[in-house]
């Protein structure tokens, strides 16, 4: 394969690749906050002895992520998977840490 980035073609196309590494970095950048917020969501229900898991929370987040899915034309399964991972992943550290 050619890196010729002489052509257009092929400069609009690293480009293109350079968003998506930029927008890649974001994503996991955002998912390390959410992680942060939900670790310190746990030290709270913990020092409350309150439940690891909230179904009506999780449920609240779910339908959120439905919703901004809609908003912004992505499939909803597809976010309601990345946030159900999210919510399961969270639930084991939770579960681990207790």
């Amino acid at each position: 394969m050619s890196t010729d980035t002489s052509d257009p073609e092929e400069m609009s196309l690293d480009e293109l690749r350079q968003e998506i590494e930029d927008i890649d970095h974001e994503i996991v950048e955002l998912i390390a906050r959410r992680t942060y917020v939900a670790d310190t969501v746990a030290q709270v229900k913990e020092k409350r002895n309150l439940p690891t898991t909230d179904e009506s929370q999780e449920a609240r987040v779910m339908d959120r992520a439905g919703e901004n899915a809609e908003q912004f034309d992505v499939d909803v399964n597809l976010v309601k998977a990345i946030f159900r991972l999210l919510i399961e992943l969270n639930k084991a550290e939770q579960r681990q840490s207790r």
